[in-house]
């Protein structure tokens, strides 16, 4: 899922996203002329309109696709780790393991998606949002499947509001380590720690705040 690789390394069109996706990061959508995107992919502006119909086409394509993406992936990573002989519990732990890695590498490596969707989703024509917040939908249903699966304490019909809030919570934690580096941070530097441990740091974070949210469920129920 990552948007790592080198912009000379990569086909025309996904060079083009992926500078139209760092400048629109930087400045904004409204901020970037299709002029700047054709420069930094090394053609010109009107050939450009050779693989997007324009600017809002660019954008629809960014945050539409990375949307679609997750969701995919998400399911074929929740989808791998059921194995037979194991019960329903392990199975589901598993899958939530596989859904908290998958997000943090979304997170680490496509940090300029993640600032496009947070302060230009508004600039998407009405069809493109709506579908945009229905493969949204379906990502959560996800995870918030599989957390209740795999916490018992939370399966129950009066603790799922619970499990969608954690869910929600976990999100808007690794949705924030891209700002809380700053503007000017290069891609792949994370605060003084290498990315194995900036990794390894938020998925256990991620675990921590399920299981507390497990516990507090239980912990109503016993009273």
């Amino acid at each position: 899922m990552s948007n790592v690789p080198a912009t000379s390394a990569l086909p025309r069109r996904d060079q083009i996203r992926k500078e139209a996706a760092r400048l629109f990061a930087a400045r904004g959508f409204l901020g970037v002329g299709v002029d700047e995107i054709g420069k930094a992919v090394g053609i010109s502006g009107p050939g450009l309109y050779r693989h997007f119909a324009g600017k809002d086409a660019m954008l629809a394509d960014l945050l539409v696709g990375i949307s679609e993406r997750l969701l995919e992936e998400g399911r074929r990573r929740a989808g791998a780790a059921t194995r037979d002989g194991r019960t329903g519990t392990e199975d589901a732990l598993d899958a939530l393991d596989a859904l908290i890695s998958g997000h943090v590498d979304f997170a680490m490596d496509d940090r300029d998606l993640i600032t496009l969707h947070d302060r230009e989703l508004l600039h998407l024509k009405e069809e493109d949002r709506r579908r945009v917040r229905r493969l949204q939908r379906g990502y959560l249903e996800l995870w918030v499947d599989v957390v209740r699966e795999a916490f018992p304490s939370l399966a129950g019909p009066a603790e799922e509001p619970v499990a969608r809030a954690a869910v929600h919570a976990v999100f808007g934690l690794l949705n924030s380590t891209p700002h809380s580096l700053g503007p000017n941070v290069p891609q792949g530097e994370w605060a003084g720690l290498p990315r194995d441990s900036m990794a390894r740091l938020l998925h256990s974070l991620a675990q921590g705040a399920f299981a507390a949210a497990a516990r507090s469920a239980g912990t109503s129920e016993a009273a």
